[in-house]
């Protein structure tokens, strides 16, 4: 079933988090999107509106240009990577469209792009030049995680992950990641995080998934049953075999919130960041 808007708004009131994730695949499909949003805004959260941008240049004056909206366009490749992994044809030059117009229109515009197994840096480096041509004002990356729902082999292990983003850090030296660079040192095997399973709970029709945007082991209907009945010291690397090759944004940035505060580096590294 779909969520209605009014289950959707209390969802969004009884969890605390500051930043709302409203996700696709295409979530302008949602019949009463835009109220959502306006809703979700009129409430002083933030929004990350992930979407493939299929539809984003049609819905665009619908949308406000808002401090606390920020349009989050999934690309994983150039035209014809891209346009196969989405399985649609012209995808690519739908989401080229969409930023173009977004831009123009005043709109915040990040990008967010899944490195697989197969994922040619150089074809990623060449994305991530046009998008800066392109005005994008941050660049998200993360590895696919290889688990167990999914049971395809274009994802990546750990060590896989590690070697691909040893690359992918020097890029972040060239272009304007909004991907930590804790996290981004974690990817590359430089740094030892654990996993903050709670840190972006999960709201679908069959209620607060538990433990986490991957692992499925129960849905509660409010939030704060999901938080106080989920045994949260059972998982992560070395206490779930499921979680064993996880390195997962959804997990391990929330972490570093948490770790900010404990190493010199970090909080240097971190204000650099945050100020540039």
């Amino acid at each position: 079933r779909m969520l209605s808007l009014e289950e959707c708004l209390r969802s969004a009131d009884e969890c605390p988090a500051p930043i709302v994730t409203i996700t696709g695949g295409e979530p302008l499909l949602y019949p009463e999107i835009i109220e959502l949003v306006a809703g979700i805004l009129a409430r002083g959260k933030h929004i990350q509106f992930c979407t493939n941008a299929l539809l984003l240049t049609e819905f665009l004056p619908q949308l406000p240009a808002h401090k606390n909206l920020t349009l989050n366009i999934h690309l994983d490749g150039l035209e014809e990577t891209h346009d196969r992994i989405l399985g649609h044809t012209g995808a690519f030059r739908s989401a080229l469209d969409a930023i173009t117009a977004a831009k123009r229109l005043g709109f915040r515009v990040c990008t967010n792009t899944t490195v697989f197994r197969d994922t040619d840096l150089l074809e990623i480096e060449l994305l991530f030049s046009k998008l800066t041509e392109l005005g994008v004002d941050g660049i998200l990356v993360a590895p696919g995680f290889d688990y167990a729902a999914v049971g395809e082999e274009i994802f990546l292990v750990k060590r896989d992950i590690e070697l691909k983003f040893r690359e992918i850090y020097t890029m972040s030296q060239r272009f304007r990641f909004w991907s930590t660079p804790m996290y981004l040192r974690f990817l590359k095997g430089e740094k030892s995080l654990q996993c903050t399973p709670w840190g972006n709970p999960t709201r679908n029709p069959l209620g607060w998934k538990a433990p986490c945007y991957l692992i499925t082991d129960g849905h509660y209907p409010t939030y704060r049953l999901m938080m106080e009945n989920t045994d949260w010291e059972r998982y992560g690397v070395g206490r779930d075999q499921r979680c064993s090759q996880c390195m997962m944004h959804c997990g391990f940035e929330p972490t570093v919130v948490n770790e900010i505060g404990k190493s010199w580096r970090d909080m240097v590294e971190m204000a650099i960041w945050n100020l540039t």
